[in-house]
């Protein structure tokens, strides 16, 4: 009870100080502000969270995450863009948006319920390409390239909302989700997904319908991903482009998934904090610190002396493509993920029973880290199931 009340109190505090930006920010220079970029680090936790359902908690691996993204954004877009008949409010468009999302998650869990592994992997991937293809061609709707705009803005009790009131709104559909990924988890649901995760054979025989909850964990995957894109169109008030919704997007959810903790809902947080947050924040903090493209002229430099000097100097030279910090994020997050992987490949903040279920010479790696390669064949599913069918 107190390691409860404990834990408790440490997430109400982080979840005060994450609110609270918003307000310090108006005490602090312009430069110093990162409520803007915290809002897609609550988008693509989102993202993350539908991702760790399906390959966290199921064990299936998604390579097609961005498609439901963009095929919410766009769903959105139709249902409340000026130029389309619809027009919808936008709490109702976000409803229908993750409706269509999961009817997209059934139609590609349908086909593939008896495919794992790697190739559900190139299945998946596939469907991202073409459902990007079909939104670039069927202009006539989608308006192609061009995406759709202008999209209203999210809105609260008839009010719209603003900066702030965007960040705090996000961030509460954010936590939102994580609760209801976290009640899941714990839910006869859950344990279902996590028993096919460890073997699905012995999931069978203890009474589990697998495909049925393989469905059901593309739906509410899809549905999830939906969500993130629709936020996104209505916090940029446009659809964007198909292109935008690439394999990239995907590969990114997968390693806020992988680098936070797959299987656990803080660890997907975390690694979207993580992720998303040294790319918007950190590097680009860090290059406009350095003084980005405004470099010193020569003159200044001969003037100046001792750290003034050596201030101008570093502005000169951040302007180099070698130099400057935004130049280097794939090498940071390459670097990144192997390093995870050699010294923490459970995570970041690891699901619980990661180290425990883990294999012989391989602690922490197995269980729930190993569901991402479909090849779990860990002797945890009878327990797991055993649990399923308790009342």
């Amino acid at each position: 009870m107190a390691i409860s009340s404990k834990r408790i109190t440490i997430n109400l505090l982080l979840i005060a100080a994450v609110a609270s930006i918003p307000v310090i920010e108006k005490f602090v220079p312009l430069g110093l502000h990162i409520s803007d970029p915290m809002t897609d680090v609550f988008v693509y936790a989102i993202l993350g969270l539908g991702l760790n359902i399906l390959t966290g908690f199921t064990g299936l691996l998604n390579l097609g995450v961005a498609a439901f993204a963009a095929i919410g954004a766009y769903v959105f877009a139709i249902s409340t863009c000026e130029i389309y008949p619809f027009q919808l409010g936008f709490w109702s468009a976000l409803g229908l948006t993750m409706a269509a999302g999961a009817l997209a998650g059934f139609a590609l869990g349908a086909p593939t319920l008896r495919v794992r592994g790697d190739y559900l992997a190139i299945v998946t991937l596939g469907f991202g390409e073409i459902v990007k293809d079909v939104l670039v061609n069927m202009d006539s709707i989608t308006k192609g390239t061009q995406g759709i705009n202008p999209l209203p803005p999210p809105t609260l009790f008839g009010h719209e909302l603003g900066g702030s009131g965007q960040y705090w709104l996000f961030m509460a559909i954010a936590l939102l989700v994580a609760v209801g990924a976290r009640s899941l988890e714990r839910s006869r649901i859950g344990r279902g997904w996590i028993s096919i995760r460890e073997d699905e054979l012995a999931s069978r025989a203890m009474g589990i319908r697998p495909d049925h909850a393989k469905m059901l964990a593309f739906a509410t995957c899809a549905s999830l991903a939906a969500l993130a894109g629709a936020l996104t169109a209505s916090r940029l008030s446009s659809s964007g482009e198909p292109g935008n919704y690439d394999f990239q997007i995907s590969i990114l959810a997968l390693c806020i998934v992988i680098v936070g903790g797959i299987g656990s809902v803080r660890g997907v947080l975390l690694g979207a904090l993580v992720m998303v947050g040294m790319n918007s924040i950190v590097l680009v903090k860090l290059t406009e610190l350095m003084g980005g493209s405004d470099a010193a002229p020569p003159a200044a430099l001969a003037e100046a002396h001792g750290l003034q000097w050596a201030f101008l100097f570093v502005k000169t030279w951040a302007q180099n493509v070698l130099i400057s910090p935004t130049n280097w994020k794939f090498l940071v997050f390459g670097l990144a993920l192997v390093l995870m992987m050699i010294f923490r490949p459970e995570g970041i903040l690891p699901a619980r029973g990661a180290k425990e279920d883990a294999p012989d010479g391989d602690e922490g790696t197995g269980g729930v880290t190993g569901g991402v390669t479909g090849g779990i064949t860990g002797g945890g599913a009878s327990s797991v199931a055993a649990k399923e069918l308790r009342p």
